[in-house]
This record gives structure tokens, sequence and C-alpha cells, in this order.
């Protein structure tokens, strides 16, 4: 899918170390990571659903022209979500395909709302990520944990029972750590979404939704001052913004950037006008994700390449950006000390004579 966003400008060397360089991924959707032979499979399971059962057509189906029909393709994945064996399928091999990339811990996006509304039982579904999560630390050592997010398109009514979701101590899954708002920006204005989140905050989770993608600064302003946001979602737009950069250096507040995510998506138009190097020299702490890695021909190794050539990074520099996303992460901090020991480790050791 889209192989000419790969990233093929990075020294074959720096692309072994990225290989088996420890991360934490941060900003990862739960259905948006499904991989092609995955998808497939599903396909294969619904033959009513539009999405191709041959894993190479998905290649032209994963196309997009701009932000609209990416949401359109993407729902039409989510509706091969239809029971809680297919949600324990997806969650598993997602699971797989991030230890696959040395990823020692992920915060994963899961839209419920997406599920319950197609039928299956919240408890149920509860279950089926609460299982792949435990079986998958356990089989492949990586941690698993959740943001429940709130699909913007779908309205205050997917706002409620997401909300309702993450906060019932009867439902609310043991890795539940943070809240959030995904879809289309245009249109869709984050104040509206202040109560829901407000109820999440109170119930101890992280505030995280998306912002400033395809829309401009304000988005990420009302994201910060209505939502409460402690990380931003992509946040593109903040470039355009210097009192903005200010603002998310100062507090320290991070931004998950996904860089061939929004090329894909067109809401960057190359990848060299990537606001990336901009960020980084305004001092906010950046954190590199894949979004929805299978959907945009990418995965985690490949954005640290993108990430490399962006900012001119070696070695060390991959390094400390691996540890930024420890660092931003919600892990506990023995598990942060953990995983940033594991990542010097592995660095002092690949640079050794």
């Amino acid at each position: 899918m889209t192989d000419h966003l790969v990233d093929a400008h990075a020294p074959r060397d720096l692309h072994a170390f990225i290989a088996g360089l420890p991360k934490a991924e941060l900003h990862v959707h739960h259905v948006g990571s499904a991989s092609p032979r995955i998808v497939a499979e599903l396909a294969a399971r619904h033959p009513d659903s539009r999405v191709p059962t041959d894993p190479e057509a998905l290649a032209d189906y994963f196309t997009f022209t701009d932000f609209a029909h990416f949401i359109d393709v993407y729902l039409s994945v989510v509706d091969l979500i239809r029971t809680p064996e297919d949600v324990r399928l997806l969650t598993y091999e997602v699971a797989r395909d991030l230890a696959r990339q040395q990823v020692r811990y992920a915060e994963l996006t899961i839209t419920p709302f997406s599920s319950t509304r197609r039928g299956i039982d919240a408890r149920a579904f509860m279950e089926a990520i609460e299982d792949a999560r435990k079986e998958a630390e356990a089989e492949f050592g990586t941690v698993l944990r959740w943001c429940f997010d709130i699909p913007g398109e779908a309205g205050l009514e997917s706002a409620e029972e997401t909300a309702r979701l993450a906060t019932d101590d009867r439902l609310r899954p043991e890795g539940l750590v943070s809240f959030g708002l995904g879809g289309p920006e245009i249109g869709v204005p984050r104040p509206q979404f202040k109560p829901y989140f407000d109820r999440a905050i109170a119930a101890g989770l992280h505030s995280v939704p998306h912002a400033g993608e395809t829309t401009g600064p304000q988005t990420i302003w009302d994201a910060l001052t209505e939502l409460r946001a402690e990380r931003i979602g992509h946040g593109t737009s903040a470039a355009q913004d210097p009192k903005l950069l200010a603002h998310l250096a100062e507090h320290r507040i991070p931004l998950e950037v996904c860089p061939t995510s929004n090329i894909a998506t067109r809401a960057v138009r190359t990848i060299e006008e990537h606001p990336l190097a901009r960020f980084v020299e305004a001092g906010v702490l950046v954190t590199v994700n894949s979004d929805d890695p299978p959907m945009f021909g990418t995965d985690l190794d490949n954005e640290y390449a993108v990430a490399a050539r962006l900012l001119g990074l070696d070695e060390r520099g991959l390094a400390d950006l691996a540890k930024n996303a420890v660092s931003a992460s919600f892990l506990d901090e023995a598990g942060k000390a953990r995983i940033a020991a594991e990542i010097d480790t592995y660095t002092a050791g690949w640079l050794a004579p």
C-alpha cells in the first residue's frame, strides 16, 4: 500500500539500528493497525462488505484522495469488526506486529462505540480486548494499554456512549489509561466534547484528543483549554502559531507526530514540508508514531527512518526520540525507567567499538 511513502533515504545501518531499537508507540489505532492479511481474512468472513478479500488489492483500496476519503475507507474496515472473536483476533495480531518492531509499550486507540453500535455486547468487547492484551503480553512481552476515543463524526451520542463505557466501573477494562477524540475535525468543534472529557478526567483518565491535523491552531487551543489535553494527537497546524509552539514547549505538552499519515491523508502536501523539524526547533516535545500503519504503507520503524531524515538524527538522536515516547507515555515510573535503560543499553552496545 502506497509504497512510495516508505522512506528509502536513511542509511542501511541506520535502518538496522532502528529495527532493533526498543520503542514505545503512543498514537496507533486499533482497527487502523489491521494488516492486509487480517483485513482480507475479516473481509472473507463478512462477504457483504465492499472491502477487498485479496491482500494485494488492498493496496489500491488504501490509496486516499483526501482526509474525507480516508475516513470513508477506514469506516468500511471498522464495519468488518462484528463479533467479539473479530475484536480479539484483531487485537492479538496488532500486538504481534508491534512486538515485531521491538515495541515494548503501546497505547492503542480503540473506538468502542464503533463496535457496540454494530451490536457487539459491551462486556464481551471489553473481555475480548483484555484477553488479547494479557495473552499478547505473556507471549510477546509487549505491554498494551487502551485509549478509548470518541469518533467525532458520530456526534454527541457517541461521546455519551464512549464516556459511559470508559467510566462505568462494571465495564471499564483494566488496561484503560486515557480518553481521546478522533475522526474529522472540520465541522466537529472540540468544545462540545468538554462535558465528556470532564467525566473521563474525573474518573482518572488522561486527556489525549486529536487536534490540528486538518484544521488550524485554534483547534489545538480548544483541545488544551476545553478538553484539558495532556498530549495532542497530530497537532500539525501548531507550526502556524508561534505562541502556541511556545506554550506547548513551556508546559511540556507532547505532540504525537505521524509524518507518513499526514502525507497519505493530504494533511501535509509533501514530506519535505512536514513541520516536525519546526516543532523540535521550538523546543516542543515530540513523539513519532505510525497512526494507521498498514493503511498508509508504513510502520513505526519507517516513521523513525523518516524522522531521522527530517531531523538529521544519528543513532543517539534516534535513541533520544525513542525515550521521548517513553517519557510522554502513561506508563508507571518504574516501567518508564526500565524501557529507557533498555534503550540506553541497546544504543551503547550498538555504538561500542
